[in-house]
């Protein structure tokens, strides 16, 4: 095939024709082999190029059309099937400036012969101006729409590469710690992006770390030599980035915004073109940005409390409308708290409104501190502040009101006065005291006047049920406290509060003590007795459960020195211990100087913990397991069988002992079902070389069945109940005599 350009053979009327046509054809073509090389030209292609037709056939068109990172191949490949080659690109010609043009494709056949044939239109300044408009246009257009900052930014973005393929862009932002951050980079590698993001803004971090700090454009025509970019060259070479063109963007206010940069792929400087675009562009960044954040402020002032920050009530009803709606579906509680400070009109009239105003600010922050995320607390205006907790119920709002007052009431110091902040709370649930907010709301409010009227600082549920569950709990809370304040000053024996009850354990076969456990048992002056089902779990909660543990701990193992010091033969002790003992890391130590200073070997001591420490993560919780079991003390899994079925943490830690909870012996005699899994955790033991003890054996048939079975060590009340330490004595000269004629003599180590 005969190439335009060349000499062609005019002997035919339409070999003629054609020449004309391609001459005279206003825009540029060139057609080339399936290797890129042009094999043919006509004069609009020189033109466009700026230099004679006969230098431009025969060299690579890949060499002077930058498709913006395309393959040639893959162009080739593309104009054949469904995948068209770019539509935009850039003219280069050595010693000039790259010319924007679209493209224009089309495969031709003739016999054997395939060439592709490229139309070329070059951007004249009218069609550049145009193309600069258009992209104003376009990006003022998604502005308006309502579009978010990060889709207007990266579509500015792609509108310019598309004009310029040469280039790659970036948006930077400027944020509050004086930190780039990437707003949009849509061609550059994300590695790239990664590395970048968060860096400090400084004069030589970069071109656009330089332009921010310096407020100026910077020019980086080689990225390579370049020392603005000696801490991060590598980074930019790797991904093969030589040159960056950076323009700070400013606000109205000539505050700092961020940065727009064009990254090229080899040394160069900008061109007049490229210049006028990011002119351009600068100015639509700024637009952009100053109005998402005024959009945002905007929001701000219509759903948040311009004192507190908190949300405010049309964004509380917001939520609560949608988390009811989601409760309807899941049959989940959703809570209110209706909180008050009280006595505030009188800080207000007394104080001013300024001293008022730091008030309920502080109050704000505190109360901040105590919400999970997917609560939400509100301040409804003046010194009322409601919580929205989806998903708590009654039980946990009443824990939640407590933490609230306690947090509330540390004194503050405001104007040189040192004030004590309470607040009445009134509480109501979902669905019981109402289906909407507004209801729910109104019987919250309602609850709360009701705890001014009882004396203020305090809570009070709309239900009477509930409140007088939270007035139990506040009430045993605060005795709990006071009864340990007592005990640790070493209140009198029968008017101490506390006292420790101890039940035997026994060995099955051959019959004896085994040891005995230490139980606290709390009587109240008004309540007496007191399960320590009820106040046990309340100690954890309200984090008392350190001190009772501490308590229980030394003086468990202070009598068991004063059993071996008279005589009586007691063969060893278990202590419950608490996850969150362990967590203080002080344990060992503890338990260390309380052996030492009772003369008890460590061996003869048990702490009975639970499967839920054995899970946890926390580095303190196993060196403190690992710590006892080399002092020699026993460790044993309480309640065994109820928590997590994993049992890989029989093999990692410590564990020396199995308790098989008393609801799987319960029923051993009458449920069927029950004898394989005690069977199971026998065999568990077994194993795994531990000792198995049973817990809450009442029947003899219980007691025959585990013998049968092989469980070591049985507790409960078939074989003795928690006793003072007193009684404890007296049994085993009397009824429990028989349990210390133990034939093995390595049964009793005193």
């Amino acid at each position: 095939m005969d190439s335009p350009g060349t000499a062609l053979d005019d002997r035919l009327p339409s070999d003629r024709l054609l020449r004309a046509t391609a001459a005279q054809w206003s825009a540029a073509l060139v057609w080339m082999s399936a290797d890129g090389t042009i094999v043919g030209a006509n004069p609009g292609f020189a033109r466009l190029a700026g230099v004679p037709l006969e230098t431009l056939v025969g060299h690579s068109l890949p060499g002077l059309l930058d498709l913006g990172g395309r393959d040639w191949q893959a162009v080739w490949d593309g104009a054949q099937g469904d995948h068209p080659p770019p539509g935009t690109g850039s003219l280069r010609i050595p010693r000039r400036d790259p010319v924007p043009v679209d493209l224009h494709w089309q495969h031709l056949t003739d016999g054997d012969d395939v060439l592709l044939l490229c139309e070329m239109r070059g951007f004249d300044e009218r069609e550049r101006a145009e193309a600069v408009a258009g992209l104003q246009q376009n990006v003022l257009e998604l502005v308006a729409a309502g579009r978010s900052l990060k889709q207007v930014l990266d579509f500015l973005c792609r509108q310019v590469e598309a004009c310029a393929p040469e280039v790659a862009c970036s948006v930077m932002l400027r944020d509050d710690e004086n930190r780039m951050r990437v707003a949009a980079a849509p061609s550059l590698p994300v590695a790239y992006t990664a590395g970048i993001d968060g860096l400090p803004i400084e004069p030589d971090v970069g071109s656009c770390g330089s332009a921010m700090s310096v407020g100026e454009a910077v020019m980086s025509t080689d990225i390579a030599g370049d020392p603005r970019w000696d801490t991060h060259r590598d980074l930019a070479l790797t991904h093969r980035l030589a040159a960056c063109w950076s323009n700070p963007i400013k606000g109205r206010d000539a505050r700092m915004l961020g940065s727009f940069a064009l990254y090229y792929r080899e040394p160069r400087s900008a061109p007049t073109f490229h210049r006028r675009l990011v002119e351009a562009c600068v100015h639509l960044c700024a637009l952009a940005i100053e109005h998402d954040r005024a959009r945002a402020e905007i929001n701000r002032l219509a759903y948040f409390d311009t004192l507190t920050g908190l949300p405010n009530r049309q964004l509380l009803a917001d939520r609560a409308t949608a988390a009811l709606a989601l409760a309807g579906r899941t049959r989940q509680p959703v809570t209110l708290m209706f909180l008050d400070i009280d006595r505030f009109k009188t800080v207000n009239d007394s104080l001013g409104h300024a001293v008022g105003d730091r008030l309920l600010v502080e109050v704000a922050t505190r109360l901040k501190q105590l919400f999970i995320e997917g609560d939400t607390l509100a301040r409804l205006g003046g010194d009322e502040f409601v919580a929205l907790l989806p998903g708590c119920d009654a039980a946990h709002a009443s824990l939640l009101a407590e933490r609230v007052l306690t947090t509330l009431s540390v004194p503050m110091t405001v104007a040189d006065l040192t004030l004590t902040p309470t607040a009445s709370i009134g509480i109501a649930v979902h669905p019981n005291d109402g289906m909407d907010f507004d209801t729910l709301l109104r019987q919250a409010d309602a609850a709360m006047y009701r705890a001014k009227q009882a004396g203020r600082n305090r809570c009070h549920f709309f239900r009477r049920d509930m409140n007088e569950q939270a007035v139990r709990r506040l009430e045993m809370e605060a005795a709990l406290r006071e009864a340990l304040d007592r005990q640790e000053a070493g209140c009198p024996g029968e008017d101490a509060p506390f006292e420790l009850h101890y039940q035997p354990q026994v060995r099955l076969k051959p019959n004896c003590l085994y040891r005995v456990e230490a139980l606290i048992r709390w009587t109240h002056p008004r309540w007496g007795a007191v399960s320590p089902a009820e106040f046990i779990p309340l100690a954890e909660e309200c984090g008392l459960i350190d001190r009772l543990d501490s308590w229980v701990l030394q003086t468990s193992v202070a009598q068991l020195g004063r059993w071996r010091a008279a005589g009586i033969p007691v063969p060893g002790l278990a202590v419950n211990v608490s996850a969150v003992r362990f967590a203080r890391g002080d344990l060992p130590d503890q338990v260390r100087a309380a052996l030492a200073t009772n003369g008890i070997p460590a061996n003869d001591l048990t702490l009975e913990i639970t499967e839920r420490l054995m899970m946890t993560e926390e580095v303190g919780v196993h060196d403190a397991l690992d710590a006892l079991h080399a002092l020699g003390v026993t460790l044993s899994i309480d309640d065994f069988g109820t928590g997590y079925s994993s049992l890989g943490y029989l093999k990692r830690y410590p564990v020396g002992e199995l308790k098989i909870d008393r609801s799987f012996v319960k029923e051993l005699d009458i449920d069927a079902a029950n004898r394989p899994l005690v069977r199971a955790i026998i065999q568990i033991g077994e194993a795994l070389g531990l000792t198995v003890v049973a817990e809450g054996v009442e029947r003899e048939a219980q007691h025959r069945m585990l013998e049968a079975e092989g469980c070591a060590i049985g507790q409960g009340y078939l074989f003795a109940r928690p006793m003072p330490a007193a009684t404890l004595v007296d049994w085993l000269a009397g009824e429990g005599k028989h349990w210390n004629e133990c034939p093995d003599e390595d049964c009793i180590s005193i």
